[in-house]
C-alpha cells in the first residue's frame, strides 16, 4: 500500500545566506540541500512527502528535525548520528549572481550507506526521488542511491532523478558514468539545461530530450532558465513556457521546480500542465533570498497562475 506521496533521499545543509545591514555583512542562517528543498516544496504543493538522510546529534541537525516537522514532511526515517556533523553552505552575492561556498566533506549524510536505506519507506512511496547531488556525495551514498532506485522499480515506486551536477563533488567522467547509469533506471529525468550540456555534451534541448528517453525514462523535464521547460515523451514534446519576473536569488529555484513538479504530475498525471504549474513556482521562489524561506505555497502559485 502507498501511504506516501514522495520520499526524497539526499544531503541536508545549513544556509548561510548575505546580507548587509547598516553597512555591515552578515551571514543569516536558513535552509538548503537540493532534495530536502524539493521535499519541502512538494510538501507546500500539498503533497504527503517524507525524507532520508542522516544529520549530526548537533545544533544544525536538530533544526532541519524541528524544520521538517514544520514542513509536515515525514522525517521518522532520518537517522541522527552521534559525533557526527551536518553539512553547511555560504551564498554570496556578486556581479554574476550567487556564489557557494561548501563545508559539507564527512558530513553525517555523506556516511549513508546501502544497508541504512528504508526500504519499507521507498517501497510505501508513490515516488522516490533523489539526485546527482545525493550520489556525489560520497561512493557509499552513490551505491546508496542505487540500491534505493532499485529496490523502488521492485516494489512499483516511480523514480524522479534530478541530474543536479556539482563538479566541486566528483570528476566530470564518474559523474557522467553514474548519472547516466542512475537517469536509465529513472521514469522522470529532470535535468537542466547547463548540466545537461555537461552530462551528455549536447546543447540542442531536443536532442538531450532524444538522450535521455532513448536510456528509457518516460518523462523528461528539461528546464531552460527563463525560456521556461522542454517536456517530453515518447509520444509528445513542447516547450512550456516560463513565467517572467524580476529575480533576487535563483538559489534552489530548480528544486522548487522538481518538488512542486511531482506534486502537481501526482495530481493528475499530465506533465505538460504539471512543468506550467512548477514554472510559476519557480519563479515565485525567485522574488526571496535563501533556498527555503520563499518557496511558496499552493494558492499563491494558482493566484499567480491565474493572471
Amino acid at each position: 500500500m502507498k501511504t506516501l506521496d514522495i520520499l526524497s533521499l539526499g544531503e541536508p545543509l545549513m544556509e548561510f545566506a548575505e546580507v548587509e545591514r547598516g553597512g555591515e555583512r552578515l551571514f543569516l542562517p536558513g535552509f538548503g540541500g537540493d532534495s530536502s528543498n524539493a521535499a519541502i516544496a512538494a510538501a507546500r504543493q500539498g503533497a504527503k512527502v517524507g525524507y532520508f538522510t542522516a544529520v549530526g546529534d548537533d545544533a544544525f541537525g536538530r533544526d532541519f528535525l524541528a524544520l521538517w516537522d514544520r514542513e509536515g514532511v515525514d522525517r521518522s526515517p532520518v537517522i541522527v548520528r552521534p559525533g557526527a556533523r551536518t553539512g553547511i553552505y555560504f551564498i554570496s552575492y556578486g556581479p554574476e549572481g550567487h556564489v557557494f561556498s561548501y563545508y559539507r566533506a564527512g558530513s553525517a549524510a555523506a556516511q549513508v550507506l546501502p544497508a541504512e536505506l528504508p526500504l519499507e519507506a521507498i517501497a510505501s512511496a508513490r515516488v522516490l526521488h533523489l539526485s546527482g547531488i545525493s550520489q556525489a556525495i560520497s561512493t557509499g551514498c552513490a551505491d546508496a542511491g542505487f540500491a534505493a532506485v532499485r529496490h523502488a522499480r521492485a516494489n512499483g515506486t516511480i523514480v524522479s532523478y534530478d541530474t543536479n551536477l556539482r563538479l566541486r563533488l566528483w570528476p566530470l567522467d564518474r559523474a557522467r558514468a553514474v548519472v547516466q547509469a542512475a537517469s536509465a533506471l529513472a521514469d522522470i529525468v529532470r535535468p537542466s539545461i547547463d548540466d545537461a550540456g555537461q552530462l551528455t555534451g549536447l546543447d540542442e534541448p531536443g536532442a538531450i530530450a532524444d538522450l535521455y528517453l532513448g536510456l528509457g525514462c518516460r518523462i523528461v523535464a528539461l528546464t531552460l532558465g527563463p525560456e521556461g521547460t522542454l517536456v517530453a515523451t515518447a509520444e509528445r514534446r513542447e516547450t512550456v513556457p516560463g513565467r517572467r519576473v524580476e529575480a533576487v536569488d535563483a538559489t534552489g529555484a530548480g528544486d522548487t521546480f522538481t518538488g512542486a513538479f511531482l506534486a502537481d504530475w501526482l495530481v493528475h498525471g499530465d506533465p505538460f500542465r504539471a512543468a506550467a504549474y512548477a514554472n510559476a513556482a519557480a519563479a515565485l521562489k525567485t522574488l526571496g533570498k535563501g533556498a527555503v524561506a520563499p518557496i511558496p505555497r499552493r494558492p499563491a502559485v494558482e493566484a499567480f497562475l491565474a493572471r
